[in-house]
């Protein structure tokens, strides 16, 4: 599998700028996080595929046995397909700095690359994953910047379950930021803040902390579709 494994939106980097791999929700397609990823890096480039898995019209990027219970053997092999797609594109771009973007199916997916991929990312942020086995240990985690965002009334990805993840990334020396808002699965504007600086930040971040939002910036931020 190689640059033409997806159905995929891009848009060129402007000069020394990085590219945001976008990796959309249940539901979503490659445009859900296109514009939010130009608006807070104006410059950089976006390569967003669309999820080939189908379940009842939704497009997702690995198939599901039931609510909150992963297919691991196709989640394995779409894992690798998804790795060969990004180390395909990060050839072809050499020298810039790639971040991650996902939420819910896309955040898991993202996930379950940085988990034995963790190179193929300078930084990335999980919007909302849910992980439900504890991942091998991985030395290529050190020192990553990783955002996690998750709601503490979430009834698809509950807390104690982000927390966890957490944990392990800051166990692995990844350098961790956790924004955990009051709601449940939606998208807030406090996390929209959270991600505008972890993604624009000159240096690295953060402690595990609940977040604010960002008054006139993260209200001003759009998603499309729009996930609250």
């Amino acid at each position: 599998m190689t640059i033409s494994s997806y159905q995929t939106l891009i848009k060129a980097p402007g000069p020394n700028a990085p590219i945001v791999f976008a990796f959309h929700g249940p539901g979503g397609d490659e445009h859900q996080f296109a514009e939010l990823a130009r608006q807070i890096l104006p410059d950089a480039g976006v390569i967003a595929p669309r999820g080939d898995v189908s379940e009842f019209s939704a497009l997702r990027f690995f198939r599901r046995t039931s609510e909150g219970s992963y297919d691991m053997e196709d989640l394995t092999l779409r894992t690798e397909k998804m790795a060969r797609f990004i180390a395909s594109h990060k050839a072809a771009n050499p020298g810039r700095a790639i971040y991650g973007l996902g939420y819910s199916n896309g955040a898991n997916i993202l996930a379950s690359v940085l988990f034995k991929n963790a190179g193929f990312f300078d930084r990335a942020a999980l919007l909302h994953p849910l992980i439900p086995w504890i991942p091998a240990n991985s030395e290529q985690l050190k020192d990553r910047p990783i955002l996690i965002t998750a709601g503490q009334r979430d009834p698809m990805c509950p807390l104690p379950l982000s927390e966890r993840l957490a944990d392990y990334f800051a166990a692995q020396g990844a350098r961790v930021e956790a924004c955990y808002h009051s709601g449940g699965h939606e998208i807030r504007p406090e996390e929209l803040g959270a991600l505008r600086a972890f993604l624009t930040s000159q240096t690295a971040l953060f402690d595990v902390a609940r977040c604010s939002p960002e008054p006139g910036q993260a209200s001003s931020l759009c998603i499309s579709p729009p996930c609250w």
